[in-house]
């Protein structure tokens, strides 16, 4: 055994681990399980199902990762979780595997900071750079884009889907749709503004952040439909065209969710 894995821990046999990887004391990992290079599992850690993840993780202290789904359909398919590269994982995180009704995959992406107590359900997709944070809670899949900040004691609604660069507020109640680039909070829920302080940290131009300012105003300033609003983004493209990929971006969110919008 690697002097990286300590002797209370229980490694199965079939399981590949790098190297590298460093595993607490009593930690178990299933048979199916693949931990690429860098990766560090704390102490009382599981992590089974067919479970992949990728480099230079930190996995703390009793989280579980790969087991089966919450879902009274599962009867015992092989589906898998894949984590990528990069992600910091606190105490008492739950992922679970994904399922046959939906890709059977459960996927976390790169560079994650996910805090304690988080809960990420079968089949959803999580992208790369969010912060989840303590007691968030997703349930059965939900999507997730890039650079999204869910607050703490936030639930989100199977089958929901959140754009890139949303955040939510502590304890948010999410059931519909959190267009990209928005802020919301509350139970009910209610869209709050854009989130502005956070594209430019994150190096948005000022023609980016207009262009935003004014799909804002037309989703939730001027009174109109959805369908009004969205015929109105090609003219913010063609004012701001250093913004073409971000109102590319929130047409194709808006024209595929399928449980509304937050409003």
């Amino acid at each position: 055994m690697s002097a990286l894995i300590h002797p209370t821990a229980v490694i199965a046999e079939g399981a590949q681990l790098h190297p590298s990887v460093s595993v607490g004391a009593y930690s178990v990992v299933g048979p199916h399980v693949q931990v690429a290079e860098g990766t560090r599992i704390g102490s009382h850690c599981v992590l089974e199902g067919h479970t992949r993840i990728g480099c230079n993780n930190q996995i703390f202290q009793f989280a579980s990762l790969g087991a089966q789904p919450q879902d009274k359909k599962y009867a015992g398919e092989p589906t898998r979780l894949e984590i990528g590269d990069g992600n910091t994982i606190r105490e008492f995180c739950t992922f679970n595997t994904g399922t046959v009704q939906d890709g059977g995959v459960t996927r976390v992406g790169n560079n994650n900071w996910i805090m304690a107590y988080v809960h990420i359900a079968h089949d959803c997709q999580v992208g790369n750079h969010t912060i989840l944070a303590n007691n968030a809670t997703l349930a059965g899949h939900v999507c997730v884009g890039d650079w999204v900040i869910l607050g703490g004691l936030t639930g989100v609604h199977q089958f929901t889907h959140i754009g890139a660069h949303a955040m939510a507020g502590f304890a948010s109640h999410i059931s519909q749709d959190v267009p990209p680039f928005m802020m919301v909070d509350g139970n009910p829920l209610a869209v709050r503004g854009f989130n502005v302080e956070g594209l430019r940290r994150r190096g948005f131009s000022a023609q980016r952040i207009q262009a935003v300012k004014a799909m804002h105003r037309a989703l939730y300033r001027q009174g109109w439909t959805l369908q009004v609003a969205l015929e109105a983004l090609p003219a913010i493209a063609q004012e701001y065209p250093e913004a073409s990929q971000d109102v590319a971006l929130m047409q194709d969110f808006l024209r595929a969710s399928t449980r509304g919008i937050a409003r």
